[in-house]
């Protein structure tokens, strides 16, 4: 019972501060055209990302704009959701009631990861606890070809 309790503890602090990391299926949206900026979707802390469109997989993600790009990262968690990018780049990023459909591309530039982690400590106070490229999943979201 206590374990229990901590669960439905951590959960409500964690959805106290906006972030969710729990796993679900199809993100429920309008598919919407890319927009010319993404300004509005960069400024939100959260946003969710779908993968594995045979079987859809979302999770709740931090994001970073950056560039014109938007970028989500897994530092070296080896997470499912990198797993299903690695299988099939197509994800689909949800933001108040719409959905994107972009390719995520896992970043391979020192002088980019960099830019990033700058980005990452303006936006979320602090880098990024590994700062070795070679040791984590950093991908930038790019519009479908």
């Amino acid at each position: 019972m206590q374990r229990c309790s901590g669960v439905v503890i951590l959960a409500l602090l964690l959805s106290a501060c906006g972030y969710i990391p729990f796993s679900s299926s199809e993100l429920d949206g309008v598919v919407t055209p890319i927009p010319q900026t993404w300004s509005s979707i960069a400024e939100a802390d959260i946003i969710q990302l779908e993968t594995r469109p045979a079987d859809p997989y979302s999770v709740n993600l931090w994001v970073l704009g950056m560039h014109g790009y938007l970028y989500v990262y897994a530092g070296d968690n080896r997470a499912k959701w990198v797993d299903h990018i690695d299988a099939n780049p197509n994800v689909r990023l949800g933001h108040a009631g719409k959905i994107y459909e972009l390719t995520a591309t896992q970043v391979d530039d020192d002088a980019e990861f960099n830019l990033f982690a700058q980005g990452w400590a303006s936006k979320y106070g602090n880098l990024p606890r590994n700062m070795n490229l070679a040791e984590v999943y950093l991908f930038r979201l790019t519009p479908r070809a």
